[in-house]
């Protein structure tokens, strides 16, 4: 029979919203390839979770960057596993990151446009930077409003 450890890799507002059962709680943000290796001890393998599959991606090359291999990423992540029927642990309601990240970017363009058209022109440069980290975060699918957020007070109760 094979074990596996369970870590999911959201903040942990997202997971107190709704998880897997028996699944452990290690945000991106602290992941620590040792802590993993012990919790991992006695385990086949360590599958990794998220919303959709892209942070577990990150914490799955972390982990191997320092040695730990022994790992899978659930493909599509919690909202795949809520498709498919199965059960998940609910607790309170919370603003996924990703929603997060959208609600603070388009917050961003707008004031920014607000005051370039109203106060000064230069303001116009906020909303292309804005636009231009959300480039990058798709080219590299790394995205620095997503980290800033993800240590914000209210991301990690």
């Amino acid at each position: 029979m094979t074990t596996s450890l369970l870590l999911d890799v959201r903040t942990p507002a997202e997971f107190d919203q709704a998880h897997i059962e028996g699944s452990i709680l290690s945000p991106l943000s602290s992941l620590d390839a040792e802590i993993i290796a012990r919790l991992a001890e006695g385990k086949d393998t360590c599958v990794l979770i998220c919303r959709s599959g892209g942070r577990a991606r990150k914490a799955a090359e972390k982990l191997a960057a320092n040695g730990f291999a022994a790992t899978c990423v659930l493909d599509g992540g919690v909202a795949a596993w809520e498709s498919a029927g199965l059960p998940l642990v609910r607790g309170r309601k919370a603003i996924s990151l990703e929603r997060q990240v959208r609600i603070a970017a388009g917050a961003l363009v707008f004031i920014g446009a607000v005051l370039g058209y109203f106060v000064h022109p230069a303001w116009i440069a906020l909303p292309v930077f804005v636009g231009a980290g959300l480039i990058f975060a798709g080219i590299t699918d790394t995205c620095g409003m997503g980290i800033l957020l993800a240590r914000m007070p209210w991301n990690n109760r």
